[in-house]
């Protein structure tokens, strides 16, 4: 029997500004991706995700990212290797904070936007990444794309590897970049149908039409596009229709 996990990215809001329904996610997701403040976030936006996690019993993750508010993370920066490391840390370290306070704690780290995109094919910027959870706590599993350069740089380390039903990919597997059109796929059936390929198979179909290989543990579904709930619900709902067991992979 295949096992998956479903994750989602949440806490996006930022102070009366809202994006995505945290809490229907949380009943349908079984790992939260919760933002640390820097692309996305604030300390109480942080702690009601948490304790509304532990609730549920949702793992939560730290979804770390470059510090960059006005372009919620998806902006490319060159952020010296030191920096980088002590600024992943911060954000997993406030987290997890937040976290115990509200009886859980921060099970795995996941960098958010361009952070991700660079560390799949940077090892300086992932190795900064991978030395920041080294420092904080080298029981904590990283995630991110199969064939990511994190793989290479994380010694000591458990790297998970993940794949997005909702997300276009390339023929060499990795991410086609928001800024091409298609690069978010919106039909519901089609990201359900691809979720279940991507569970069952290990594979999926690239925009050029050649299948790839993705053995992933975790499937990320976006919770800031429109009627993300609802995909997510039939994601899930497909997944076990076709004899996938949902379990965290943390």
């Amino acid at each position: 029997m295949a096992v998956i996990d479903i994750n989602a990215d949440l806490g996006e809001g930022f102070g009366i500004w809202e994006l995505g329904d945290d809490l229907a996610l949380l009943d349908v997701i079984t790992s939260a991706n919760v933002a640390c403040g820097f692309h996305a976030g604030d300390p109480l936006i942080m702690r009601r995700v948490c304790a509304a996690a532990v609730a549920r019993g949702v793992t939560i993750g730290a979804q770390v990212s470059y510090r960059d508010l006005a372009g919620f993370g998806r902006r490319e920066m060159d952020v010296a290797a030191p920096e980088l490391t002590a600024e992943v840390l911060y954000q997993i370290a406030a987290l997890d904070g937040i976290a115990r306070a509200e009886g859980g704690r921060v099970a795995y780290v996941k960098p958010h936007g361009a952070l991700y995109n660079r560390v799949s094919r940077d090892p300086v910027q992932a190795g900064a990444v991978a030395e920041a959870v080294r420092a904080y706590d080298p029981s904590l599993p990283l995630l991110t794309l199969p064939g990511s350069a994190v793989h290479g740089v994380a010694e000591g380390l458990t790297v998970v590897a993940e794949c997005f039903a909702d997300r276009a990919y390339t023929p060499s597997g990795g991410l086609v970049s928001r800024r091409e059109p298609g690069a978010v796929v919106h039909d519901e059936d089609a990201v359900v149908q691809r979720a279940v390929r991507m569970a069952v198979d290990g594979t999926v179909v690239a925009v050029d039409g050649s299948e790839v290989s993705l053995k992933a543990r975790s499937i990320c579904v976006h919770g800031d596009t429109p009627g993300a709930v609802s995909l997510a619900q039939s994601v899930r709902s497909a997944l076990s229709g076709a004899g996938v067991a949902l379990e965290s992979f943390a």
